[in-house]
């Protein structure tokens, strides 16, 4: 009985933090749109570097997508049971949010700038360093020896790729893999988006309050 009460208080726990990372990523993104809408980039839309970064930012949205998909994969709902290591949690603690941070990379790409691209990273990979740290908190309680020994293995954030190995993926949960995909859209909401805003700045719909390079 008392192991099942714990088992539950585990998830409970557990849940929380999941709860706490969509709220901060729905959150950033919502900030970073609003930002946007009254920013614009320095180099103007026709020219071949704005449309560079266009693209390189589509890229970032899907590898961010991708990665987050392959990441659920992996850890499956077992992260409060036992210690993942295999896969993207073989180079990186954290790839969910290592991912995450691509793709809001991408996100300010799409405004056709550099200090966008690389601010709206940073500032994604900072939100989410405050729920790692709780995380990190919550899971060496659970997991104990095992998780410490990983902790002093893997880097917190930045992927080593020398450490990758495949490992397991334990049991297929297609729930998660749907909600992480559903996660994931937000990100491709960005294009569409971004050209709306953009035709409205073009127009003189929307005020344009600052340029970035």
């Amino acid at each position: 009985m008392n192991s099942n009460i714990a088992d539950a208080q585990t998830r409970q726990g557990l849940g929380g933090y999941q709860r706490m990372r969509r709220l901060v990523l729905a959150v950033l993104v919502v900030g970073l749109f609003a930002l946007l809408l009254f920013g614009q980039s320095l180099f103007a839309p026709e020219t071949i570097t704005h449309e560079t970064i266009e693209m390189v930012g589509v890229v970032l949205i899907f590898l961010g997508i991708v990665g987050r998909l392959w990441s659920t994969l992996y850890i499956g709902g077992r992260k409060s049971e036992e210690v993942v290591t295999g896969g993207p949690y073989s180079i990186t603690r954290n790839p969910l949010y290592v991912f995450s941070s691509l793709a809001a990379a991408g996100v300010g790409a799409q405004m056709g700038s550099i200090v966008a691209t690389i601010g709206f990273a940073a500032l994604c990979a900072a939100a989410f360093h405050v729920v790692i740290l709780r995380e990190e908190r919550f899971l060496r309680d659970v997991l104990g020896a095992p998780y410490l020994d990983y902790l002093a293995r893997v880097p917190r954030f930045f992927p080593k790729l020398s450490l990758y190995r495949e490992g397991d993926t334990g049991s297929f949960k297609p729930r998660l893999l749907l909600n992480t995909l559903l996660d994931g859209l937000v990100f491709l909401v960005a294009m569409p988006v971004f050209e709306l805003i953009d035709t409205a700045q073009q127009s003189g719909t929307l005020p344009v309050l600052f340029r970035l390079p």
